[in-house]
């Protein structure tokens, strides 16, 4: 591994788990960079190559200064800016230079692109065949759709998510309201990294890695849903009867919603015996096993809804501690920052950003006791690294002169 100004950076404490690792992230928007920040948090070296306009999420609003969204702000923390200009073949050669001084490249440009700008991972592996190349692309590059763009509206409708809504209960089809799809590729893109890592640990070769969204997210959305199409010749339709019912929904309460999971054996007895019905279990053959429950849950969810409505939400919430069944108020954005518990953790982190002033944001999840992940320095505004690392690549000062120059006078055309 490539030697990282991390590794001496968590002072009482072993060096972090991925310090060393130098990954030269060449992605945007959000899969890629949701990636290299979580890499970046346990320690990584994560060296963001950016064009002189920048990564695209750094103009989502609100803003206090231009360039440095809230969105990019939180995926690009413990990351390193450094602005190239690809078209340039100048730029080209620092870019050479720095990809076969590190371990892993990862972008979601696509190859042939590259490869009209004279990146290759052929011609890279040649100076460094222990590099590790991690390509983010929409469709896998040996089928028909191998080539287009992608984006998170168009994947969400290829898995048929807007389409399980409405089996669900949504009058329309609609999108789940967030990057689901790019955040569930990037956690993917993170775990195809590191198992190249450890490969070559083994081997001591690198090697081309493609993590496509449609078919990581095929595997990811339909396999709950497999159902009957699970066997040869289909024993069934496809699809999961209890999550797919129009009433697995958070259930009215006499002052609001609660979300309630009555779900073992354990669980429905209790949840009878607690609302005064104790030998409906014994009784009823529908809600005897996990079978017949899953058999029936439109019915047996209704019914739940039904009796949700006779009392408040604290006096349910009460009421299921004390039956040890799951149960949880449902959250607002606004009201889940002010939740006790991820008060407590210290989930939401206000720091200082040298720029941008006070801005919070959510500290790593996970708890090490020895090698801890860790927000080292704020996520960086547009090319500030550029010379710190051309240095370090050993360019010569006149080259680092005439990049720097050169994006400087790029930049301010563009504005």
């Amino acid at each position: 591994m490539s030697t990282s100004p991390t590794e001496t950076n968590n002072p009482g404490l072993a060096p972090a788990a991925l310090a060393g690792l130098r990954i030269l992230d060449m992605t945007n928007v959000v899969m890629g960079p949701y990636a290299t920040q979580i890499l970046a948090d346990y320690g990584a070296d994560v060296i963001k190559i950016e064009s002189p306009q920048g990564d695209t999420t750094r103009q989502i609003p609100p803003m206090r200064n231009p360039d440095m969204g809230c969105l990019f702000l939180h995926l690009n923390r413990n990351k390193r800016s450094v602005v190239l200009d690809l078209k340039q073949p100048e730029c080209v050669s620092a870019f050479v230079e720095l990809a076969v001084q590190s371990d892993v490249v990862i972008c979601n440009v696509r190859p042939s692109a590259l490869a009209r700008l004279g990146i290759t991972y052929e011609a890279l592996v040649e100076r460094n065949p222990r590099l590790i190349w991690i390509s983010l692309v929409g469709f896998g590059s040996d089928g028909p759709y191998g080539g287009r763009p992608a984006y998170e509206d168009l994947m969400q409708g290829l898995t048929g998510m807007p389409a399980m809504l409405v089996q669900a209960g949504s009058e329309q089809p609609h999108y789940v309201p967030l990057s689901f799809n790019d955040r569930v590729v990037g956690l993917h893109a993170a775990i195809a990294l590191l198992a190249a890592v450890q490969w070559r640990e083994r081997s001591g070769l690198g090697q081309f890695v493609e993590v496509p969204m449609f078919e990581t997210m095929t595997q990811f959305t339909v396999g709950d849903h497999m159902g009957g199409a699970t066997f040869e010749p289909p024993a069934g339709p496809m699809g999961y009867q209890r999550t797919l019912t129009k009433e697995r929904r958070p259930y009215s309460t006499q002052d609001g919603f609660i979300c309630l999971v009555v779900y073992t054996d354990k669980h429905w007895r209790s949840f009878f015996e607690a609302v005064g019905q104790a030998d409906r279990f014994d009784n009823d053959s529908r809600v005897q096993n996990l079978r017949s429950r899953t058999t029936h849950a439109n019915v047996l969810y209704a019914e739940l809804a039904e009796i949700m409505r006779t009392r408040t939400t604290a006096e349910w919430l009460r009421l299921m501690s004390q039956a040890d069944i799951p149960a949880a108020p449902m959250h607002t954005l606004d009201s889940v920052v002010q939740d006790p518990h991820l008060q407590a953790v210290g989930m939401f982190d206000v720091s200082e950003h040298p720029t941008e002033g006070a801005v919070r944001q959510l500290r790593p999840p996970s708890r090490w006791s020895k090698s801890p992940p860790s927000v080292r320095s704020h996520a960086p505004n547009l090319g500030e690294h550029t010379v710190e690392v051309l240095q370090e690549a050993g360019l010569p000062d006149t080259q680092i002169a005439r990049i720097v120059q050169g994006d400087a006078k790029r930049m301010a055309l563009a504005d």
